[in-house]
C-alpha cells in the first residue's frame, strides 16, 4: 500500500477546513502507486484524492505539476484539476508533507487492455503533446541522465546480493552505451514520463481520465512515447505482449505522427527508458524501509524489455 504518511479523519478534517468541500465523510488509503501517499477522500460536497508528496517528488516543481493538469483540463484533457483553497493556494501543507486535493475521476486501470483500447491509450497520450504545447511552465527532467548515473553508483553501493550486483553491472554498460540520448533536437515540450497503465483510467469502454502528473516535465515527446511503449507493450515480468507496441503507437500517430528523426531516435529512447526505471526500481529495492506500507517492484521486469529495443534499433 502506498501509504509513506498517515493522515488520521482527524487531521483531514483540519486540513479541509481551508476548502471550501463541506465536512470530510470518509478516508480511505489508496493501495496503488510507489512514490506519494495518496487518500481517497469524500466530502459532503463530492469524492476527492487527497495526495501527500514524499521524498522524490520536489515541492518546488509542484505548481509546474499541477499547472499542467489544471492547462489540461481547461483544455478539455481528462486530467485531474487541482483544487483551490479559500487562500487561492493549490499547494498547503500536512502532517509536515506539502499536500494538495485534485478532482477524482472515474474508472479504472486495466491490467490486460485490448487492442482498441491500447490504441485510445495512443491517441489520449498525442493529445496531451497537443494540448500542452502553449503551458507556459518549464521543468527540467527530475530522472534524466545525471540521476541515472547518481542512482546507479548509489545502487552499487549498497548491493549485497547476486541479482542485484548483476543488475548494477549491466545497468553501468548501457548508461555507458546510451549516455545522453537527449542532445538531438527533437519535437519537445511538456511530457507526462510516467504514463502507465495504472496512470491511466477508463469507464465503459472508453479511456476516462489521466493521474499522477508528478514526473512530468520538459522533454522530447518521443522519449515520452518511448516511456508507455514501454510500459504498456510488456507484461509484468518484462515479456513482450504480441501487438501491443504496435496497437498503441498506431493510435498515438493517428492524433501525432512521428517526424523522420523521431521514428529514427525511438529505439535509443525506449533503452533509455528502460535504463531510467530499471535503476529507479533498483534503487528503492535496495534502499527500501520496511516501514513505508509499500512493495517495492521489480527492477529486473524493466531490464529485461531493454533488448527489444536493441533489436529495433539494430534493424
Amino acid at each position: 500500500m502506498a501509504v509513506f504518511t498517515p493522515v488520521s479523519e482527524q487531521q483531514a478534517r483540519r486540513f479541509v477546513g481551508g476548502y471550501d468541500l463541506g465536512e470530510v465523510v470518509s478516508l480511505h488509503a489508496i493501495a496503488e502507486g510507489v512514490e506519494n501517499t495518496n487518500y481517497r477522500m469524500e466530502t459532503s460536497s463530492g469524492r476527492f484524492v487527497l495526495t501527500l508528496f514524499e521524498g522524490r517528488t520536489d515541492a518546488a516543481s509542484l505548481p509546474f505539476c499541477l499547472g499542467l493538469t489544471d492547462h489540461l483540463g481547461a483544455a478539455g484533457f481528462p486530467s485531474a484539476r487541482p483544487l483551490r483553497s479559500r487562500a487561492g493556494d493549490w499547494i498547503g501543507v500536512l502532517n509536515g508533507r506539502p499536500a494538495a486535493i485534485v478532482e477524482w475521476l472515474t474508472g479504472a486501470w486495466l491490467r490486460a487492455p485490448s487492442a482498441g483500447e491500447l490504441a485510445q491509450a495512443g491517441s489520449a497520450l498525442a493529445e496531451f503533446h497537443l494540448k500542452a504545447a502553449d503551458f507556459a511552465g518549464a521543468r527540467v527532467n527530475p530522472v534524466g541522465p545525471v540521476q541515472w548515473r547518481e542512482l546507479l553508483e548509489r545502487s552499487a553501493s549498497g548491493a549485497s546480493s547476486s541479482e542485484d550486483r548483476v543488475l548494477v553491472s549491466g545497468c553501468r554498460a548501457a548508461l555507458d552505451r546510451i549516455g545522453d540520448p537527449f542532445t538531438d533536437d527533437l519535437p519537445s515540450g511538456a511530457i507526462h514520463a510516467d504514463y502507465f497503465p495504472d496512470n491511466v483510467l477508463f469507464h465503459e469502454g472508453r479511456l476516462s481520465g489521466v493521474i499522477d502528473f508528478y514526473f512530468g516535465c520538459d522533454g522530447p515527446f518521443a522519449y515520452d512515447l518511448a516511456i508507455a511503449l514501454t510500459a504498456w507493450g510488456f507484461d509484468g515480468e518484462g515479456r513482450q505482449i504480441a501487438g501491443a507496441v504496435e496497437a498503441f503507437r498506431r493510435g498515438y500517430e493517428t492524433v501525432r505522427p512521428l517526424t523522420a528523426a523521431e521514428a529514427e531516435a525511438l529505439p535509443l529512447l525506449g533503452e533509455a527508458a528502460c535504463l531510467r526505471f530499471t535503476l529507479t526500481r533498483l534503487h528503492d529495492r535496495i534502499f527500501h524501509d520496511p516501514a513505508n506500507l509499500v512493495t517495492p517492484k521489480d527492477p529486473a521486469a524493466f531490464y529485461r524489455r531493454m533488448e527489444f529495443w536493441r533489436v529495433a534499433e539494430a534493424v
